[in-house]
């Protein structure tokens, strides 16, 4: 089973503890704990990357704290999934109608075969002797 929340690293998929954050006026990157939610603009990371991250030339790390501890799954987490589920559960199917359904095809219906091409013929020649 994934973490709640994984690092977004790729390829990795240890628990998320920490949140990265950048502020492009003072030329930052702010390493914190891992934040209530998960926003678009923010950076979850697992402590191997937290601890390991760089800056770019001429930007400053600021990490806010050095030991993390992974954030445990909470009853929201679940309680989303379920209001989803039910969400989708509850969308009209659009109707189509029976006119325009197509039937679905066999399983064990053998494949048809190509339309033969019938403009396309193969003539044979006799040779004789005089050629």
């Amino acid at each position: 089973m994934k973490p709640v929340r994984p690092c977004i690293r790729p390829g990795c998929e240890r628990p998320a503890v920490a949140t990265l954050t950048y502020v492009y006026e003072d030329a930052s990157m702010i390493v914190g704990p891992l934040s209530g939610k998960a926003e678009p603009h923010a950076y979850d990371l697992c402590e191997t990357h937290a601890n390991s991250i760089t800056a770019p030339r001429g930007w400053d790390v600021i990490r806010l704290q050095t030991d993390y501890a992974p954030a445990p799954p909470t009853s929201d987490d679940l309680m989303a999934l379920a209001d989803a589920v039910l969400e989708a559960s509850r969308r009209p199917k659009p109707y189509v109608s029976p006119a325009a359904r197509r039937p679905a095809r066999s399983i064990v219906e053998p494949a048809k075969a190509p339309p033969a091409r019938p403009y396309l013929r193969l003539m044979h020649t006799e040779r004789t002797d005089d050629e």
